[in-house]
């Protein structure tokens, strides 16, 4: 395996509007002109699949018409537009979508707006506008290309429906879940896949069991290998596709089937996809009269991986290595599906003469 990828890569970029975006302040009667190259980066990022937002003091309506006057209202998901401290309005933008305030980007012209944001999130990346020539050339901002990626904001666009859907609903979690109609399919990884699932080692922090970081090229090995076993999920609803949302890696050893590495989009959190997961590998591990275990390595932010586990009817039975954590599954933890999510899972093979179903 290559040496872990460094969790610096951007996964929004959240821009300045006055000076920044446009010539000029738009309360002053200025705005006239977009700054040169601002709208090819912008679409360079988009394409790429780095999330973009906006985070101004302006008045909302005014700021918002201004940019669909220029043809770049679509490339922003959850503009910030008020007179609210900019710190707060990237808080805000990372907590619509859902990510890690040191995953964002921001762009300012001023110096006073830029140090404020650091002072308050010393985590987020602040540039000034003034240096925008070469910002496509930085590594952090450019993933791996991919289909998902590339479809990302459309993604994301779907989620905003997902969440009115949550927000006008009315009646107990459960029936909400049944009414998105989710359709889970766990699957062999094949070649095609391995971009997505290594863009997920590299980007998913938060719903990650281990951390484990993998280039394309180190799981076109574990393909090959005879004792791994490497999974992709992916998920549908009433709103359409999330694309690949999950990834599963798992050694065999004997008598015990382990999960190396489990993690999940954060798009998919609260949908309980993660169990789901889990009971389809109990069933596959009984069939195969395997024990299954798992490790966990804690960190400040994936705890809800760990409460996944511990719901599933995992317990923690030792010290793998240093501050990995063991953990065993009950022989009584319960092995029923989630009644909301219809799950699909695709044949493969984990041990030579046996193949679950």
């Amino acid at each position: 395996m290559t040496p872990p990828v460094p969790a610096d890569l951007v996964k929004c970029v959240v821009w300045d509007l006055d000076d920044t975006v446009w010539d000029g302040v738009l309360a002053e009667g200025g705005a006239a002109t977009l700054r040169h190259g601002v709208a090819d980066l912008i679409r360079t990022l988009d394409a790429r699949g780095i999330l973009q937002s906006v985070a101004s003091k302006n008045e909302p309506a005014n700021a918002l018409e201004r940019l669909r006057q220029f043809g770049l209202d679509e490339y922003f998901l959850y503009p910030q537009v008020s007179w609210s401290p900019k710190s707060e309005l990237v808080r805000a933008v990372a907590d619509q979508l859902n990510i890690n305030v040191d995953t964002l980007m921001f762009v300012d012209d001023s110096p006073f707006e830029r140090a404020e944001v650091a002072d308050v999130h010393p985590q987020i990346r602040c540039v000034d506008s003034a240096d925008l020539a070469g910002l496509a050339e930085r590594p952090e901002l450019n993933p791996p290309a991919t289909a998902d990626a590339r479809n990302r904001r459309v993604l994301y666009r779907r989620d905003e429906q997902r969440r009115r859907h949550e927000e006008s609903f009315e009646g107990p979690r459960t029936e909400f879940l049944r009414s998105l109609g989710m359709s889970l399919t766990i699957a062999p990884a094949t070649p095609a896949d391995l971009d997505r699932a290594a863009e997920l080692t590299q980007r998913t922090h938060q719903l990650n069991t281990t951390g484990l970081t993998f280039a394309a090229e180190d799981l076109r090995e574990l393909l090959g290998a005879p004792d791994q076993t490497l999974l992709t999920m992916s998920l549908t609803d009433r709103f359409g596709s999330y694309g690949t949302i999950g990834v599963a890696l798992l050694g065999l050893h004997p008598g015990e089937w382990r999960i190396r590495l489990l993690l999940m989009s954060c798009r998919v959190m609260g949908r309980n996809i993660g169990g789901a997961v889990l009971t389809h590998l109990m069933h596959t591990a009984d069939a195969a009269g395997l024990a299954l275990t798992a490790d966990f390595l804690p960190n400040d932010v994936n705890r809800p991986m760990y409460m996944v586990y511990r719901l599933a009817g995992f317990s923690e039975s030792g010290s793998a290595s240093g501050p990995v954590r063991r953990l065993t599954l009950s022989g009584t933890a319960a092995r029923d599906f989630p009644d909301y999510v219809d799950v699909d899972c695709r044949p493969y093979r984990i041990i030579p003469h046996l193949s679950p179903s």
